[in-house]
């Protein structure tokens, strides 16, 4: 295939080029619910089909484009001819855009090229701040109420590398320390009276390093762990850093569930388990999220859902840890929009190969939040994402991250690739800050 088509060409041949798959049983107009749930089973992933039989209704909506920023689109024609990986699966040569435009389904390092085209998909590539957000979970039997209710005030990330429209790119220096991105979880503020050895509030900030050999270092309010990695190394403090990155740490929610995934790739081997027709929902009507009253509040509806032609990679966790255990979850079969590069839904086994949870996330493009927005207007459109379910398909728990929380105000909480976080912005020392104002 001729590589200096241009990059928009280049990838309606590449997606025309799967075999389509059978016919849809599912029409723009139609309405899903638990009673005609069987419309949807070979449509969604198991675990979201269990969302759908116990009442998440769907509306089903003609598929819409998002279009991608101009300046990611140049950055893909600039760059991805020199994008290459290594045996070892890892990225070389990249600057920015797209590392991947054109994928073979018989390449054996189809899946992690997968992988590495989502790490820097479109939705965005500098900087983003997600304001005002919050964490609910619910326990079975216990419709509309909340055991769990926690606000968040920021979810940031700054990234290094990969950098399209705020000043410097294609990179920053700071990826030369080493640095690829830096990410920020909190303060998360837990309104209870708490035990002694327990802060009313907590946080995570993150460093991933451009080195395969050197895994996340994470904090989690004052203490620093040391996530593992292929370069086995072992996690500073009383607990593993694998609990740290891998078990819930507010309702069904784990850090490397963030935007569907949020792991290294370093830590996990994927597989290519084939190109589908799904539903997901890419266009949400609702912003902020509406909870669904038809489960109880334990998911999001009724929102907008719409055929994608989406990848679908299993993901598998190395061993890692201080005894050489693997992490809780053992697997997770994701499932990645072909066009957007994003996460639209994910399904996670436990180590006795049982459906654990499922995430469905909800997601809605425009060109700003609110019709009266003021501060954060794109010139072009952009991926919101409104909320992230995390149900426990064998519990019946389920967490919503709403982003934003739906019982605020409406006023811009999405600033993206707005150069308004910077590599000094996300540091330990300015979320630990937040003790001395909730003491």
């Amino acid at each position: 295939m001729n590589r200096s088509l241009p990059i928009a060409t280049l990838l309606v041949l590449v997606i025309a080029a799967y075999p389509s798959p059978s016919a849809a049983q599912v029409k723009p107009g139609d309405v899903i619910t638990k009673a005609n749930a069987a419309k949807v089973a070979k449509l969604v992933s198991p675990g979201n089909y269990i969302l759908v039989r116990q009442g998440m209704r769907m509306d089903i909506v003609a598929t819409k484009s998002y279009p991608w920023p101009p300046p990611y689109k140049q950055a893909t024609e600039q760059y991805s001819p020199q994008v290459k990986l290594d045996a070892r699966g890892n990225l070389r040569g990249y600057n920015a855009g797209l590392p991947f435009p054109i994928l073979d389904p018989n390449d054996p390092q189809i899946a992690r090229k997968i992988m590495w085209n989502f790490q820097y998909g479109p939705a965005f590539t500098d900087d983003l701040d997600a304001q005002n957000d919050s964490i609910v979970s619910y326990a079975p039997g216990h419709p509309g109420n909340p055991f769990e209710d926690y606000p968040v005030g920021h979810l940031a990330v700054y990234r290094n590398l990969g950098r399209t429209e705020v000043s410097p790119t294609p990179n920053d220096r700071d990826y030369w320390s080493g640095i690829m991105q830096r990410t920020a979880l909190g303060p998360i503020i837990i309104p209870i009276e708490p035990p002694f050895w327990q802060a009313p509030w907590t946080s995570f900030v993150w460093y991933r390093y451009a080195s395969p050999k050197r895994g996340d270092l994470v904090w989690n309010g004052d203490s620093p762990w040391t996530a593992t990695s292929t370069a086995g190394s072992l996690g500073v403090g009383m607990a593993s850093s694998a609990y740290v990155l891998e078990n819930s740490f507010l309702g069904n929610l784990d850090l490397d569930s963030l935007f569907g995934f949020a792991g290294n790739l370093a830590d996990w081997d994927f597989k290519f388990l084939g190109i589908r027709n799904m539903l997901a929902s890419v266009h949400a009507k609702s912003l902020p999220a509406k909870a669904c009253a038809a489960d109880g509040d334990r998911t999001i509806c009724p929102e907008d859902w719409e055929l994608r032609r989406v990848y679908v990679v299993e993901a598998d966790a190395k061993r890692q840890g201080f005894l050489g255990d693997r992490p809780p979850i053992a697997k997770r079969i994701l499932y990645i929009d072909s066009e957007g590069w994003f996460i639209t839904a994910s399904d996670q086994y436990d180590h006795g190969g049982q459906l654990w949870k499922t995430i469905a996330i909800f997601n809605t493009v425009r060109d700003r939040e609110f019709p009266d927005s003021r501060v954060s207007i794109f010139p072009y459109f952009r991926l919101f994402q409104t909320a992230l379910v995390d149900e426990d398909v064998q519990s019946g728990y389920s967490t919503i991250f709403y982003t934003p929380n739906p019982e605020r105000p409406g006023r811009d909480t999405w600033f993206i690739n707005q150069g308004v976080i910077s590599p000094h912005w996300i540091v330990p020392q300015r979320f630990t800050t937040y003790r001395q104002y909730f003491y």
